[in-house]
């Protein structure tokens, strides 16, 4: 890091290592704010889009019919923002049958942040969001995985920094702080985080996504904590009632304007530029939910129509609920979750395929796996893809 670059606003401390290189610590939140009408605008507008968005998930016959496809999308599209190459089909293919898929180790990286988000909104009933459960999630997302070398469910014990791959320390773009000054900035964002405010949450949850980015307090995995944290907050908060709102699509979208962003405010206090940007992404990934809700339940409402129309048994019915919460099945998988005999279970998923609904995948005779490729396609990522 060039010193030059931050100028006296700055939120925070350059200190020196014990091996001389340096790092920024970020002063404790909250500061000072006075927020320009344009930001105030657009604060309005993403709480008036989160509404929408809660109003969205509040008229569903059930809720997992939006809550699965939703969290399935946020992580497939977080982890690629780390690198990690994977997609809906593959998810949903190797929770079905592990054995199907080539990649194998991104697709277990993208099955962990499912499992760490579904751990997370659990582990709200017992507990809040605090320093504890930051651990228990990063945990889970190493688990097995790529970082599972990096002391997953424990904050970091050496020196990290945010630069290109081979760069040294000295030419970071950005070097958080030390161990010791680490551990006291994590005790002050576990304050701010827990402690009462008058300010618009969504303006604190700004603050709290800045800092724990400046923070940077695990070895590996920071960005996708950082990223639970949101619909984390957003439903302790009673924002949400349900985790249907995600930012990793916005970030993955400005992902350079993103970094940019967070790294003046380090340098220049450029707090309203960050606060204006993540609001922004608030309200269009809350609009954008609300638009794949309302496909979602079209496409719902058009599939029970057509197994009415083909005077389908509720087996059948209850097989198409199961598709948007796991939209990969297997006659083997239809049998357990319907309890019925394998004949019946195989009647009811080649009638989804003779309607359109399912369709096979692997173009075996036996153990076939099936896709319901307009519930992937509502879902997907596809639609980031250039």
């Amino acid at each position: 890091m060039n010193p030059a670059d931050f100028t006296e606003l700055a939120p925070g401390t350059l200190v020196t290592s014990p091996k001389s290189f340096l790092c920024f610590v970020p002063s404790p939140l909250p500061p000072k704010l006075t927020l320009a009408m344009p930001t105030i605008q657009m604060l309005a507008r993403a709480e008036r889009a989160l509404g929408k968005l809660a109003g969205s998930g509040e008229m569903l016959p059930n809720p997992h019919l939006l809550i699965g496809p939703f969290v399935r999308r946020e992580a497939v599209l977080s982890s690629r923002i780390e690198g990690t190459i994977a997609n809906e089909e593959d998810l949903v293919l190797f929770k079905v049958d592990p054995a199907v898929q080539d990649r194998r180790p991104d697709t277990l990286e993208v099955r962990n942040y499912v499992i760490a988000l579904e751990f997370g909104l659990k582990r709200l009933r017992e507990l809040p969001v605090s320093l504890t459960l930051l651990r228990e999630l990063h945990r889970r997302l190493l688990k097995g995985v790529r970082g599972t070398d990096k002391s997953p469910g424990e904050f970091r014990d050496r020196q990290n920094y945010i630069g290109a791959g081979g760069v040294p320390i000295q030419e970071a773009r950005f070097v958080p702080p030390p161990v010791p000054e680490m551990t006291q900035a994590l005790e002050a964002f576990e304050r701010f985080l827990q402690a009462p405010s008058e300010r618009p949450f969504l303006v604190d949850l700004a603050l709290l996504h800045y800092q724990f980015e400046a923070i940077h307090p695990f070895r590996d995995g920071n960005g996708r904590v950082g990223r639970l944290l949101i619909p984390l907050l957003l439903c302790e908060r009673n924002i949400l009632t349900k985790p249907l709102l995600y930012l990793s699509a916005y970030f993955e979208q400005h992902r350079t304007e993103y970094a940019d962003l967070l790294l003046r405010v380090s340098q220049k206090a450029a707090w309203e530029a960050w606060i204006e940007f993540f609001l922004k992404g608030i309200a269009e990934q809350a609009m954008d939910g609300v638009e794949r809700a309302t496909k979602l339940m079209a496409l719902w409402q058009d599939y029970r129509k057509r197994l009415q129309t083909a005077r389908a048994s509720i087996l059948g019915q209850n097989l198409v609920d199961q598709l948007f919460m796991q939209p990969a099945m297997s006659v083997g998988l239809a049998r357990q979750l319907l309890r019925v005999s394998f004949l019946s279970a195989q009647n009811n998923v080649m009638r989804l395929v003779k309607l359109g609904i399912l369709k096979e995948m692997t173009g075996r005779k036996r153990n076939r796996i099936f896709i319901a490729p307009e519930i992937l396609q509502l879902t997907g990522a596809s639609d980031l893809e250039e």
